[in-house]
């Protein structure tokens, strides 16, 4: 959980890491190092995951170049809320204080990082990036599906390989640790290794007379991440609130009126504070400062967004295309056009 980034990009000194005393998910500095380095200085891995790391350093490569993209979509799908999936630039953590409280977030965070290790590393097998994997070798032969009969053919990306290694990896700790925070992290880590899975799509190429479909070769393509992005959010949305049973093995509904949690379903223990204004203890950074839009009703509202502290307004120069044509053959030339557009941003805290 101990990752810095610059921008999307992420960049950590070795010192940081060194002088870093706790860490919750330590893989998340994999984008940073070099290998070698990397395994053997990154506190709060556990053996099993040194190990891992020393005997996959191409695997490690491209999970740190995957990290961007699940911070992105998680930037993505919070992007008109108070807590917006922010990234500390100056804290040893990539999320500040924000993991430390059992909330929602923390579910959600845990799901999109784990499915984003699922896709990155099952992308990696198919473009051929790595070694130890390559197209998922259990599509061979004929099969059908509602349109007919078809052969398998093309890469299959092999997602049940992914979902393996990411588990192995990631679950060590936990495993380990085997207390209730753990255990609600192991739970949503499941949850967004399966995400990934439900969105594989079937491709196909048409072979035949005049391009007919008479002979058809076909290999499973995992969704754009966005899918999985978009569907980890409305988990999010209807995560369930959850106490430990009384053996202290698994988890049920902290309210008799919510359903019993599937493995599906994002769970957490606390409720989340409101992200209204900086607070260290929290993680939270506040609103001040944040874009509003003064003319909606939902989340991303000035009245939502700002707290009920108000908002200033700005007036700002912006440079769009505008008076586009189409010229034959085959381009659009447009002009820069120059309109004056109010913005308007959340006061801070007085």
């Amino acid at each position: 959980m101990n990752f810095l980034p610059s921008g999307i990009c992420f960049y950590l000194s070795v010192a940081i890491c060194w002088f870093t005393s706790r860490v919750d998910a330590s893989w998340w500095y994999m984008g940073t190092l070099g290998s070698q380095v990397m395994c053997d200085n990154i506190p709060g891995l556990i053996n099993k995951q040194r190990q891992l790391c020393r005997q996959h350093p191409k695997v490690m490569q491209a999970i740190g170049a995957g990290i961007k993209n699940w911070i992105g979509e998680c930037q993505h799908q919070f992007r008109n809320h108070r807590w917006n999936c922010n990234t500390m630039a100056r804290e040893h953590n990539l999320f500040g204080r924000l993991l430390h409280r059992s909330s929602r977030e923390a579910a959600f965070v845990y799901a999109i990082s784990s499915a984003g290790m699922v896709y990155t590393l099952a992308r990696a097998c198919s473009q051929g990036e790595l070694e130890n994997c390559s197209c998922d070798p259990g599509k061979k032969g004929s099969s059908r599906d509602a349109k007919g009969s078809f052969d398998w053919g093309g890469c299959s990306d092999h997602v049940d390989h992914a979902i393996k290694f990411t588990q192995v990896f990631i679950d060590a700790k936990e495993r380990k640790e085997r207390d209730a925070r753990a255990l609600m992290n192991l739970h949503n880590n499941r949850a967004g290794r399966k995400a990934v899975k439900r969105f594989m799509n079937l491709e196909c190429k048409c072979h035949g007379v005049s391009g007919s479909c008479n002979v058809r070769t076909c290999w499973l393509a995992m969704a754009d991440f966005r899918q999985t992005g978009d569907y980890l959010r409305k988990k999010y949305n209807n995560a369930i609130q959850v106490v430990m049973n009384q053996y202290g093995t698994g988890f049920t509904s902290a309210y008799r009126m919510f359903k019993r949690p599937t493995k599906n379903d994002l769970v957490y223990f606390e409720d989340s504070p409101d992200y209204c204004i900086w607070d260290h203890e929290s993680g939270s950074v506040g609103t001040g400062g944040r874009v509003c839009n003064r003319t909606s009703r939902g989340a991303d509202s000035c009245e939502v967004m700002c707290c009920g502290r108000g908002y200033d307004t700005s007036r700002v120069s912006r440079t769009t295309k505008c008076e586009c044509k189409f010229h034959w053959c085959c381009a659009v030339h447009c002009r820069d056009c120059e309109e004056e557009v109010d913005v308007h941003t959340c006061k801070t805290q007085s």
